[in-house]
């Protein structure tokens, strides 16, 4: 089994900055990560889905949604395992649980489909 542990939520004020960290254990008979994608996505109450980021293992090419391009920074450890995400300039628009998430490939990420997702954790911008 897979597990998706995310971290480094809080409350910050606009422009501030946030990292949050995602460590991935476990495995899955059909599923390795050396070949397949870490990324994050969020949710807001009463608001869709919405990917983030997302990083490929497989050639190390990154994705962002355009909302945050240009703020947001997703990099990964020195395993494949582990996942970061560099936010800066934060705003109130950016307030929402994200996760982090295990993708076949970032392909997958577009279509918000997930092989597997951990707890959240929240993020409060104020205004």
């Amino acid at each position: 089994e897979v597990q998706l542990q995310a971290s480094g939520g809080g409350f910050v004020q606009a422009g501030g900055a946030l990292r949050l960290s995602c460590a991935a254990s476990g495995s899955v008979s059909g599923f390795t990560f050396d070949g397949s994608a870490l990324g994050w996505y969020r949710q807001a109450p009463g608001k869709e889905r919405e990917g983030v980021s997302c990083f490929s293992s497989s050639d190390g090419r990154t994705y962002y949604a355009d909302s945050v391009k240009g703020r947001f920074t997703i990099s990964s450890g020195d395993t494949k395992r582990t996942v970061f995400l560099q936010m800066n300039n934060l705003k109130p628009e950016d307030s929402a649980v994200y996760y982090c998430a295990a993708y076949r490939s970032c392909m997958s990420w577009y279509s918000s489909s997930f092989e597997y997702s951990g707890h959240g954790t929240l993020v409060t911008v104020s205004s």
